[in-house]
Formats: structure tokens, sequence, C-alpha cells
């Protein structure tokens, strides 16, 4: 049966949103997580966290207009989605985007509100808010297992 659990997380500032995303890469090395919230509230940090805490040694920027970014890190494929600029969730088919979920890789996908109808129900969400001084970051995580 599975499970439904959401954790509550107050990081103040890039620092701590990157250590955020380093602890979920302990947590979670593959399938789908989406991430959404407002514009600039730290959601590409977070991946950023994510990928230096699997092995990424370079930059990590928001894969706005090429739609997706990808890391092979020590044998895991990674992708990393930015659909803010997707006009159509049709787009996502034309790019073959259930070839990307249907390998053992993990997904990050922010804004996946723009694909509403193609992307599955996801292992976690995350939502980034503004809130107080820093940010809200809550993860609800949609299976048996804590993390995969």
């Amino acid at each position: 049966m599975s499970t439904f659990q959401t954790e509550l997380f107050t990081p103040h500032n890039e620092v701590e949103m990157e250590a955020l995303g380093a602890l979920l890469a302990q947590r979670c090395k593959r399938g789908l997580v989406t991430l959404q919230g407002d514009l600039g509230a730290g959601k590409t940090t977070l991946v950023r966290g994510w990928l230096r805490a699997l092995g990424h040694q370079g930059v990590v920027k928001s894969p706005t207009y090429t739609l997706v970014e990808s890391y092979d890190l020590n044998g895991q494929e990674i992708y990393h989605f930015d659909l803010y600029r997707l006009t159509d969730p049709e787009e996502l088919e034309y790019m073959g985007i259930r070839d990307y979920l249907s390998q053992k890789a993990l997904c990050l996908v922010e804004w996946p509100e723009r694909a509403t109808g193609i992307l599955p129900t996801p292992n976690l969400t995350v939502s980034v808010y503004y809130a107080n001084l820093g940010r809200e970051v809550k993860v609800n995580t949609f299976n048996k297992n804590k993390y995969l």
C-alpha cells in the first residue's frame, strides 16, 4: 500500500537551499521529482545542491531555453527539465519525454504544471515558496518507500 508523507523545511539562504538539495539527493536517486513554486524561489538552486551531492562538479544552469539538461554521474542518468517556457504539453511528446521517464533515471522537473496530462504521478513533489525572510519547502512523498 502506498503512503503519502509531507516534510517541511525552511532554508533561509542559498547555502541552506543547496544543503536541502544534497539531503534529498541522499534519499532519492531515481524516479520522477517535480519542483514547483514561485519564480526565483530557489528550485534550480535546490537542483544544484542535489546534483553536486551526486558528484557534479560544473555549473548547473536552468534549462529554460533547452528544456532539458542531462548529466551522467557515476553511471546514473539524471535529467533536469525546466518547463517554464513550454507553450504546449504536446511539445514534450515530440521531444520523447516518455523515453526519459521510462529509464532508471532521475528526472527533476521544474514547472510540472505546464505538462499537465503528460507527466505520471511523481515519486516526490517539492514545492518552494517565499516565506518570511527565507523560503518554505514542502516535500511530498508518493510511494511506499520514503524515498527511492
